[in-house]
């Protein structure tokens, strides 16, 4: 980075509602937000928050991709990185202070620390075939270092949706390691212990569940199904981009609520008002 890139990245961050902005992006690391979810988060206008995104933008700290209807803007770390590097370029004797992070470099992971509490959390449908396959690896994606995603269904379908993985993909999230499984093997005496037990769909929140080792605090995001949508092939696939958005925006909250430093009461609450956030 140069001086010139220097000063205009420093001119956009010179405002508290960019500023403001530009840490909850980085926060949310490569799994990106949409407008709605970063007006909802800063009490801003739509207006204002186009106008502040621009800025940020022209400055080369924020990216955008368009995914359907939807855009999802993403803090350019690369850029993060360069600033801070010219920032620090001529002292302890010419050396940078600080080392290089790429963006998947966990301390571009939200919550991240020294020694990070890695919350486990189980998402639960019927199928274990789309929605909670597509929270379980948001989640492990944007929620690294503090957080571990896990899914399952009570009736399992055998096999993930090809729309489900193919959306993934598209979206630069993994998909290895996924699977349709049963929730008995998250009920067995060598199962991970969950602290979060999420259910994505009506079925599976009408059902009688396993006893879940450690007393897990548990809510319902119902999600409506994708894979009962019919019509044509764009309405298929805008079916799976809305049920994609939905939960990326409501792990997104999950992952940035302060854990720590609420009570039970106060989680459960949260955890309910999250089920109410749509795309």
């Amino acid at each position: 980075m140069n001086e010139a890139d220097a000063v205009r990245a420093l001119g956009a961050l010179a405002q508290e509602t960019r500023l403001k902005l530009f840490r909850l992006l980085v926060v949310a690391g490569q799994g990106g937000l949409t407008p709605g979810h970063m007006a909802e988060r800063l009490a801003v206008s739509p207006t204002a928050l186009s106008f502040h995104l621009k800025e940020l933008s022209h400055a080369g700290l924020v990216s955008t991709e368009r995914d359907g209807r939807h855009i999802i803007y993403r803090a350019e770390f690369a850029a993060m990185d360069g600033l801070l590097t010219f920032l620090t370029a001529e002292c302890c004797q010419g050396q940078s202070c600080l080392p290089s992070f790429p963006a998947s470099h966990p301390s571009c992971t939200p919550g991240a620390d020294m020694n990070p509490r890695v919350y486990n959390v189980l998402f639960l449908c019927t199928g274990n075939s789309a929605r909670s396959i597509m929270a379980e690896a948001i989640l492990n994606q944007i929620g690294a270092g503090r957080f571990r995603g896990y899914s399952a269904g009570s009736h399992p379908a055998g096999a993930v949706n090809p729309r489900t993985l193919e959306l993934l993909e598209r979206n630069r999230f993994r998909i290895e390691g996924l699977r349709s499984k049963n929730w008995d093997e998250f009920a067995a005496p060598d199962a991970p212990v969950m602290d979060f037990v999420l259910t994505v769909c009506d079925k599976a929140a009408g059902e009688v569940c396993p006893v879940w080792p450690g007393q897990p605090m548990s809510a319902h995001w119902g999600v409506a199904d994708p894979a009962e949508v019919g019509g044509s092939e764009v309405q298929q696939q805008k079916a799976f981009t809305d049920a994609f958005m939905t939960l990326r925006t409501r792990v997104g909250l999950l992952v940035n609520l302060p854990i720590d430093k609420l009570d039970r009461l106060s989680l459960q609450s949260e955890l309910n008002s999250i089920a109410r956030q749509t795309a």
